[in-house]
């Protein structure tokens, strides 16, 4: 499907979806929580049924709702220290006071004691696992990318080769690659192609990511150990709206996502659908020390300044389901399809010395899915939740065009019987290497199942299983007759993974402990045209702990010792990415300790203050990363100017490190934080293969940032322009030290400069909500800001962002 029909395809059916809802009268409900003693509840949460409108009761009980449709309505009453509530209220007129009286649970004695719980963010956050919360509420508002939240997250380091678009790797405190898992709602995210990405995927979309740095809980179980990044996805089933953002600023970047939810609150069928558009030219400006361009003597000059080409990038992707909440039968049961398509241009290889012309690739997937889940299946207790995604994936790569290129955007020369000569490669030949038209099908089944049993109160059971597998085939477009050696690739995992989780000493002490078996298998043929089978069986556990010292006091660790395999693309390349095969890659084992605490230092009615810090201490073992260059010697700075690299494994390696942040709210208008991660990723093989001594001991894994400040401040005014309009500014900044992109580079022209940048920008909503208009400058003062093996990123950009959202909406 090309991508203009794709474009049509998903605008007709987003359409369709939004054309069955209407908008009634509203109305305002206000009132107190409290029990019958008279005692205030704080922190239960009051919502409309059918709507995506809820409130949480303050310190003295009381709450209000805005916006609530006229109609006989029910609204509910959730907190964990008391019953859940549902109460009828017929809404006729402007304004309502409706206190509701509600009861404690079980046999607690709750006289002259604030009745409060945790958020979903806290209970995540103090329940013993390594793992942080990003709420995507406030950040959907404004002209960010997904990957711009994780860059600013405590101890994330966003790897991304170039502008949007680009190669992405996550790398969590040292940990990256096959180490950490991405997940798409429990789901990982590379089954659903390349074109489906974190960087596509609007905040507005989002509900919340979660960061797990070492063991993952059972929902999550799977080939990693270095951690996870988790983005769910908004699925309030109770609620039917819609949301639209489109977006434009500078290097010709525009944006558009929209999305629809309704669901018929008598029969529980509920539909969920979105789609986003993203362009951009990508022709931002390089300066600086990598900035280089090749004489007609074919010396390297540094120090250059000139814009990107060759560069575009668009995309375009759907997502549907159909299905039911809130049935007898199932909490949720859909069906699903996404499709996304792709164009990208490909400027460079793995370091940018050598721009190319002509090679791109494009990527199409389309993916099926089924989702269901089930709390008190058959028994009490009994939860059954069911994950299945089959994808069917095209990459198609073409590189043909002979002229070389210089960044000034003219062809590459070289002196020739003393003229300058444009400089063609040979017949048969592209920008990189041999020439090729390739076409890449992969198939890949992912299927996650979860079993869980609530033996008593506090003690839980889990069982589960993960099947994934892949095939890939390659087809060589240029020489259709060819046999390609090697052309059945498949991989498969099945991981059987248990838990048992415990609440004890009066919910005070929180454990999980987690074993798991692990068999992977690689398939491929051979030179000789047999079929090679490596297989590798590895167990692993973990656990985790967290303790409530005092009550806003919380002890967390974790340990866990657990073996990961490769991935396809690391084991068999990934020649649109400039990664090289290497059937030779082993498995990667890792023992990994975590511990740190999470405490609200000071709280009252205007301010919060919140610390958190943890210490980590890595050991891997045949650790998996893409190859650097060992050195550069004097005069031969192009040896470190490589165009494509694979996939290794390096030893013996250790990273230890802490990681911190500080947060701080001032009357719930200011929020300021502050986070900051620091480690040594040390190579600890001491003696090569010939008994000396390694040179390449004790030194920092080059191409990885081991220094990251972050600082975040937001700013809320109300009623500045009109009344019950909302105005926010906020600040951004980064700050990341040198690191080197070769192993040893004694002269330091393979040493990233020091970064650091500013953001800043500000939002304004309208009175009824509806319209959101925001405006972000990017890297206000222009600083140079690179990643992997040196590549640029961009500088300073002007985005501007309008964001509609109709809610409330009726579904009978």
């Amino acid at each position: 499907m090309k991508l203009e029909t794709s474009i049509s395809y998903i605008v007709v059916c987003l359409l369709t979806l939004m054309s069955i809802t209407v908008v009634g009268q509203q109305s305002t409900i206000t009132g107190k929580i409290h029990l019958a003693s008279g005692e205030s509840v704080s922190h239960a949460t009051v919502r409309v049924k059918g709507t995506d409108i809820s409130s949480m009761s303050d310190k003295n009980g009381q709450y209000a709702l805005n916006n609530v449709p006229y109609g006989n309505r029910e609204i509910q009453i959730t907190a964990i220290e008391i019953e859940s509530k549902t109460v009828q209220l017929k809404v006729h007129k402007p304004i309502h006071n409706f206190s509701i009286a509600v009861s404690a649970t079980g046999d607690i004695a709750i006289e002259g004691v604030e009745v409060s719980r945790m958020t979903e963010k806290k209970e995540m956050e103090t329940s013993g696992f390594a793992v942080a919360v990003i709420e995507t509420k406030e950040a959907s508002l404004r002209n960010l990318t997904t990957n711009e939240l994780l860059d600013r997250a405590v101890g994330v380091r966003v790897r991304q080769n170039g502008g949007v678009g680009s190669q992405v790797e996550y790398n969590l405190n040292g940990m990256s690659g096959s180490a950490v898992g991405i997940f798409l709602d429990g789901t990982p995210i590379a089954t659903f192609g390349s074109s489906f990405n974190l960087n596509n995927i609007p905040p507005a979309m989002i509900e919340r990511i979660e960061i797990y740095k070492g063991v993952l809980p059972s929902h999550l179980t799977g080939d990693y150990v270095g951690g996870a990044i988790n983005v769910v996805m908004k699925k309030d089933a109770s609620a039917n709206n819609i949301t639209a953002a489109v977006s434009y600023g500078s290097f010709n970047t525009y944006q558009a996502d929209l999305s629809g939810m309704y669901r018929n609150q008598k029969s529980g069928f509920t539909t969920r659908a979105s789609g986003f558009y993203t362009y951009t030219d990508n022709n931002y400006e390089m300066w600086g020390k990598f900035a280089m361009i090749t004489d007609a003597e074919q010396r390297l000059k540094r120090y250059q300044r000139f814009k990107r080409f060759n560069n575009t990038y668009k995309s375009v992707g759907g997502r549907f389901e159909v299905g039911f909440t809130d049935v007898p039968w199932a909490d949720q049961f859909f069906v699903g399809y996404n499709i996304s398509d792709t164009y990208r241009d490909i400027p460079h290889g793995t370091t940018m010395a050598q721009p190319y012309v002509g090679r791109f690739n494009e990527y199409q997937a389309h993916v099926f899915s089924l989702n269901y889940n089930k709390s008190n299946f058959f028994i009490d207790g009994l939860a059954l939740n069911v994950n299945a995604v089959y994808s069917k994936r095209n990459t198609y790569l073409q590189d043909t065009a002979r002229t070389m290129y210089n960044w000034d955007g003219t062809p590459m020369v070289r002196i020739l019987n003393g003229e300058p000569t444009p400089l063609v490669r040979r017949p048969g030949q592209g920008q990189q290497g041999e020439a090729v038209m390739t076409s890449i099908d992969r198939d890949i089944v992912n299927m996650r199942t979860n079993l869980s049993y609530t033996v008593a109160h506090g003690h839980r059971l889990s069982l589960n299983h993960n099947l994934n597998t892949s095939r890939r085939e390659d087809e060589d477009l240029l020489n259709p007759n060819a046999i390609v050696t090697g052309n059945d690739r498949r991989t498969s995992t099945n991981i059987f993974g248990f838990n048992y989780e415990a609440t004890t000493f009066g919910d005070k002490l929180r454990t999980n402990l987690l074993a798991k078996y692990t068999i992977n298998q690689n398939h491929y043929t051979s030179s000789n045209g047999g079929i090679t089978t490596l297989t590798n069986r590895n167990p692993g556990y973990g656990l985790t702990v967290s303790y409530n010292v005092i009550p806003k006091l919380f002890l967390i660790a974790s340990t866990e010792n657990t073996v990961i395999s490769a991935r396809d693309e690391q084991i068999f390349g990934s020649p649109e990415n400039s990664i090289l095969e290497n059937l030779d890659l082993k498995p990667e084992r890792n023992v990994n300790y975590n511990a740190g605490f999470r405490y609200t230092a000071f709280e009252d009615q205007r301010n919060r203050l919140s610390l958190y810090a943890s210490a980590f201490w890595r050991n891997g073992y045949d650790k998996i990363t893409v190859q650097a260059v060992d050195s550069v010697i004097v005069g031969r700075e192009s040896d470190a100017n490589i165009e494509t690299t694979r996939y290794i494994n390096l030893g013996k390696t250790q990273s230890r490190g802490f990681e911190a942040e500080l947060t701080y709210v001032y009357n719930n208008r200011l929020s300021v934080l502050v986070n900051l991660s620091r480690f040594n990723s040390l190579m600890k093989v001491k003696y090569d293969e010939n008994g000396r001594l390694n040179r390449l001991y004790n030194r920092q894994l080059p191409n990885e940032p081991y220094f990251m400040v972050n600082a975040s401040a937001q700013y809320r005014i109300d009623n500045l322009i009109q009344k019950r309009s909302t105005v926010n500014f906020f600040y951004n900044s980064g700050y990341v030290a040198p690191f080197q992109t070769v192993w040893i580079d004694s002269d330091g022209w393979f040493t990233t400069p020091r970064q650091f940048y500013h953001d800043i920008g500000g939002s304004y909503r309208t009175p009824n909500g509806r319209f959101i208009v925001s405006v972000d400058v990017k890297n206000i003062l222009n600083a140079e800001v690179y990643d992997n093996f040196g590549v640029q990123k961009p500088g300073r950009g002007v985005y501007m962002k309008l964001n509609y959202m109709l809610n409330n909406l009726t579904g009978k």
